[in-house]
C-alpha cells in the first residue's frame, strides 16, 4: 500500500478539526499525521444502499476529506429497513442527494462528489481516475466485476463486500500483491442461481456488519496501519455470530491481474454474467418460457377461466400479499411434482417473477408441455391490477 503513505503535501487541520477529532489524534497509529491523510484521501463508494450507507457514513464521520458517491437510484420505502443514511420523508428522492444531505449534516467539512449514473465500462475509468480508492457497495454481479476490474487497471485497491440474507463477506482486492475478484471468483453464476436481497431478503442489520468492515479498511488503508484484508476473504455469519477467515491466493492465470492478463480494457459485464439486454429478448418468451402479463391474467381470471395458477413463494410471503394459485414453495417443487397436474398450463407466479421463471423453466425440463410465467409477479400486480396487494 505504498502509494497511500507515500509523502505527500498534508493539509493542515483547523482548530474545529483538532477537536472534532481528538480521539483519533490521541490515537498512536493515527495521530496528527494520521488525520492529515484522512483530509487529504479521495475515496469513491458505489452504491449508497445497504453497504453504501454505514460505509459513507462512518468514513464522513472519521475526516475522509472528499467522498465520491455512485448511485442512480431513489429511496424506496423497502431500503429502510437497513439503508440508515436515508429516512422516511426520503422516499422518492435520489439516493444521491438523500445521503449528501445527511453525510454533509455529520461533517459539514465533508467534499461530497455525486456521480448520478449507472456505473458502466463506458465511464468506469473516467469517475475512478481521481480517487484513491475505491469501496463496492454494489448488489449485482456485472458491476463488482466491472469495478474489480476497472481498480486492477487503475491500481486502485478495491474494498470489497457482499450481504445475503444473514451472511456477508468482506475482503480488499486489486492490490499490487494480493488477488482480485476474479481470481476468487473467476466466473460469474448462471444468471437467476443467486437471488438477489429483493428475492431472497436481507438481515437489515447486516449490512451494517458489512459496511463497517469496509470503512475500517479504507481506514487502514489510508493509515498505513494494521493487517488489511488482502488475500483474505471475512466471512461473516451474523445468525450465528460467527467469523471465519479463508485465505486467498493471487491467481498467476487470471485473465485481469495475472501474469499475462488478456482483459485490458473493461467488457460488456452484461454479457460477460450472461445477462440478455431486455431490447433483444422476444418479450413474450424468455428461455423457452411463455410470458404472461398481470393484466393479460386478469383479463383471464374475469372471462371465468380456469387458470391453474402455483405460487412458489415462501409461506411467510403468502401471509403478506396473495393473488391466489396453490402455494408450493421454490424448494418444495421437485418433490411435489406429482401435485401439479401435467394436463393443464401450469401458470407460475412469486414477488417479482424471478423465482417463477426458474421453476417455471424446471418443469418444462420435468415433462411439462405447457407451463406459463407471470411476468413481474405480486410487484406487477400490485402496480398495475390491485393496489391494495402490498408490496414486499
Amino acid at each position: 500500500m505504498a502509494p497511500l503513505t507515500e509523502p505527500i503535501p498534508l493539509p493542515e487541520l483547523t482548530t474545529d478539526e483538532l477537536s472534532r477529532y481528538s480521539r483519533h489524534l490521541i490515537l498512536p497509529e493515527v495521530g496528527m499525521e494520521g488525520q492529515q491523510r484522512l483530509k487529504a484521501a479521495r475515496v469513491l463508494c458505489v452504491g449508497t444502499g445497504g453497504l453504501g450507507s454505514p460505509l459513507a457514513l462512518y468514513l464522513a464521520a472519521a475526516g475522509i476529506g472528499t467522498l465520491g458517491l455512485v448511485d442512480f437510484d431513489v429511496v424506496d420505502a423497502s431500503n429502510l429497513q437497513r439503508q440508515i443514511i436515508h429516512a422516511t420523508k426520503d422516499i422518492g428522492r435520489k439516493k444521491l442527494d438523500s445521503a449528501e444531505e445527511k453525510l454533509k449534516a455529520l461533517n459539514p467539512a465533508l467534499n461530497v462528489i455525486k456521480h448520478d449514473t449507472m456505473l458502466s465500462s463506458a465511464n468506469a475509468l473516467e469517475i475512478l481516475k481521481d480517487y484513491d480508492i475505491v469501496a463496492d457497495g454494489t448488489d449485482n454481479f456485472p458491476t463488482r466485476y466491472l469495478v474489480n476490474d476497472a481498480c486492477v487497471l487503475q491500481g486502485k485497491p478495491n474494498v470489497y463486500g457482499s450481504i445475503f440474507r444473514f451472511e456477508g463477506q468482506a475482503s480488499v482486492f486489486a492490490t499490487e500483491d494480493g488477488p482480485c475478484y476474479r481470481c476468487l471468483y473467476p466466473e460469474p453464476p448462471p444468471p437467476g442461481l443467486v437471488p438477489s436481497c429483493a428475492e431472497g431478503g436481507v438481515l437489515g442489520i447486516l449490512p451494517g456488519l458489512v459496511g463497517v468492515i469496509q470503512a475500517t479498511e479504507v481506514i487502514k488503508l489510508i493509515l498505513g496501519k494494521g493487517a488489511p484484508l488482502i488475500g483474505r476473504l471475512l466471512l461473516v455469519d451474523a445468525l450465528n455470530m460467527r467469523f471465519r477467515e479463508l485465505k486467498l491466493r493471487k491467481n498467476p492465470e487470471c485473465p485481469v491481474c495475472g501474469l499475462n492478463p488478456t482483459v485490458t480494457e473493461l467488457i460488456d459485464y452484461q454479457n460477460f454474467c450472461g445477462i440478455v439486454p431486455e431490447a433483444a429478448q422476444d418479450a413474450n418468451t424468455k428461455n423457452g418460457i411463455p410470458q404472461i402479463s398481470v393484466k393479460e391474467l386478469k383479463r383471464r381470471m374475469d372471462a371465468g377461466e380456469e387458470v391453474y395458477l402455483i405460487d412458489v413463494r415462501e409461506p411467510y410471503e403468502y401471509q403478506i400479499a396473495q393473488i391466489g394459485g396453490k402455494l408450493i414453495p421454490q424448494n418444495d417443487v421437485p418433490r411435489r411434482l406429482a401435485e401439479i397436474d401435467r394436463n393443464r398450463e401450469v401458470i407460475v407466479h412469486c414477488r417479482s417473477g424471478a423465482r417463477s421463471q426458474k421453476i417455471a423453466e424446471f418443469l418444462m425440463q420435468s415433462g411439462y408441455p405447457r407451463v406459463t410465467n407471470v411476468a413481474g409477479g405480486i410487484l406487477a400486480w400490485s402496480d398495475e391490477i390491485d393496489p391494495t396487494v402490498q408490496k414486499y
